[in-house]
């Protein structure tokens, strides 16, 4: 299964999602769309008690949906999702007043991806329509775009290099983190009271340039001395962690304000602080 995966958003809440390019179709992820329609805190649960409830339902689901990679917490983890058809049967089953908006939704997700087969541009466009969606600055956004940039041009490096996608992207990742961070990524994520959100989503300006500078430095290091595999990649992201946590250093020598905060963009209900 060739993917893709992405977030989208309905009525800002997150839709884990990966598009099958053989298939040309894409696969939700069952729990966050039951979260999604019914505001329930234990999706996971709800879902339990309604193939219990319903059993064609169940038998539906075990038959037509398939566990598939999804980023689950910073790490691709296997996630029962189902296809638009599968998504509209459990719909059936699930009395919410969100469920006709909901599928309008899921036919706009599916035009908008064959819009963006055709006019890559389209997808980058959407994706700063979704964060300001939520509420970021211009100033932000142009900074995270630019430090996916990064990001993708170093996983490609780790990819032509041998390294296997999954754990071991998520160990060189960790690498780099905790060297410019002092802290691992669970850590810095639990620092700012996350749980499944992704964590670059919620990184202040300053972290995600120091991170977009750890990221591209272990790039041109391990490009430099031609690393391969994951033990020579390692080796490369500690040293590319190591600049940017030099630079950090200095800057918080010379502010006397920590770059690393457990601030978010969390909602005020959680009774967290946000981001300015």
């Amino acid at each position: 299964m060739n993917k893709e995966n992405a977030i989208k958003l309905f009525e800002e809440k997150k839709i884990r999602s990966l598009w099958n390019e053989k298939e040309e179709q894409w696969y939700f992820s069952v729990v966050d769309i039951i979260e999604a329609l019914t505001d329930s805190v234990n999706p996971t649960d709800y879902l339990k008690k309604l193939r219990k409830r319903d059993s064609e339902l169940g038998s539906y689901i075990g038959t037509n949906c398939p566990q598939v990679e999804m980023l689950t917490n910073g790490k691709i983890r296997k996630t029962l999702a189902g296809t638009v058809k599968d998504i509209f049967r459990i719909i059936q089953s699930i009395p919410s007043p969100k469920a006709e908006p909901f599928k309008q939704w899921l036919a706009k997700v599916g035009y908008e991806r064959m819009q963006e087969i055709n006019d890559p541009s389209q997808s980058i466009d959407r994706a700063r329509e979704n964060w300001q969606k939520l509420g970021r600055s211009e100033k932000w956004i142009q900074q995270r775009m630019t430090g996916q940039e990064t990001r993708n041009k170093l996983t490609d490096y780790w990819q032509e290099s041998g390294v296997k996608k999954g754990d071991e992207f998520a160990a060189l990742t960790n690498i780099i983190h905790q060297e410019w961070t002092g802290l691992t990524v669970k850590k810095h994520k639990d620092l700012k009271g996350l749980k499944s959100q992704n964590l670059r989503d919620h990184m202040s300006e300053a972290e995600l340039i120091f991170t977009a500078l750890a990221e591209l430095s272990t790039r041109q290091i391990a490009e430099t001395e031609k690393a391969k595999g994951l033990e020579e990649n390692a080796v490369a992201s500690k040293k590319g962690g190591a600049v940017a946590k030099n630079a950090r250093k200095e800057l918080e020598a010379n502010t006397g304000k920590s770059v690393v905060t457990g601030e978010n963009f969390l909602p005020p209900a959680k009774d967290k602080k946000k981001l300015k």
